[in-house]
């Protein structure tokens, strides 16, 4: 199923180790783009944390950040020795920059490696890290998928608009080259000029060829074609689609330099207009 690649999702989970909580944002991007935040204590699950990232997420920049709250009662275990040695740099830093102010308490229990906290607790506190980024992974998931049947929704009316547009426009073709050989008569009569048969038919067929958008009105009915069966799969297809738009205005450009008739240039017009519209939505599309 085609999905956006915008969403949003937040988790969390509570235990003895105190509240974890995982926000989850992705935004377009041309490629797949991770960026973590994770605390100090649960640095080592960066690498896991990315496998299971990208099993989920196939394109598009995501932020992802990990919060750890202690639980409130639990006993903090200082390491002293690290606490001591910070205490020493920042006292040293502050002599060097002419400053005496003490070093703030709560400023040093925040460094790194200060507080510790048991490995078993660590163990028990990552795996329900890893547990919740699953979870928050499928809700990321569900919310692209629900933008993503909004796109495709919308891309199909376009769909089925240019569709119409490029049949409206086959049948005034025929029209037009049916009654061009008795306007180019009639202009030559209203002249008082004498034209030989023959030659008439073969400025027609050469002018007729050169009006002739058969081929571009082919291609841009494979185009639609093409683009409902990209919708229909569930790989990631926004930029084989974002290509297809490049496409679609290529014939339609081709297409409005060939025509010379007021009311099909009207339809050429509304057809780029409803391809631009489909582009800035496959921007999205992951």
């Amino acid at each position: 199923m085609t999905r956006s690649m915008t969403g949003f999702a937040r988790g969390e989970a509570r235990g003895a180790f105190g509240t974890l909580i995982w926000e989850l944002r992705t935004v377009n991007h041309r490629y797949l783009d991770v960026s973590l935040r994770l605390p100090e204590e649960l640095r080592s699950l960066d690498p896991e944390c990315r496998v299971r990232i990208n099993a989920a997420v196939r394109r598009g920049k995501l932020d992802g950040q990990l919060r750890l709250e202690p639980a409130t009662a639990a006993p903090l275990a200082l390491d002293e020795e690290r606490a001591h040695a910070v205490a020493a740099a920042a006292a040293r830093v502050a002599k060097l920059l002419g400053d005496a102010q003490p070093v703030d308490p709560l400023e040093l229990l925040r460094w790194p490696g200060v507080v510790k906290q048991p490995e078993t607790e660590m163990e028990t506190t990552g795996g329900e890290a890893l547990r919740l980024l699953d979870e928050v992974l499928m809700s990321l998931t569900t919310m692209r998928r629900r933008e993503g049947e909004r796109i495709v929704a919308m891309l199909q009316e376009r769909a089925r608009r240019i569709l119409t547009l490029v049949a409206e426009i086959r049948q005034q073709g025929g029209e037009i080259r049916a009654g061009l050989h008795d306007k180019l008569r009639a202009r030559f009569e209203e002249l008082k000029l004498s034209v030989d048969g023959n030659r008439l038919e073969q400025e027609l067929v050469l002018l007729l060829q050169r009006l002739d958008v058969t081929e571009e009105l082919d291609r841009l009915d494979s185009h639609v074609t093409e683009l409902r069966t990209g919708l229909k799969g569930d790989e990631a297809v926004g930029r084989r689609l974002d290509f297809l738009m490049q496409e679609f205005n290529r014939e339609t450009n081709t297409l409005g330099s060939k025509t010379q008739d007021a009311a099909i240039t009207r339809q050429v017009v509304e057809l780029k207009v409803l391809i631009e519209q489909m582009r800035e939505q496959v921007q999205n599309i992951e």
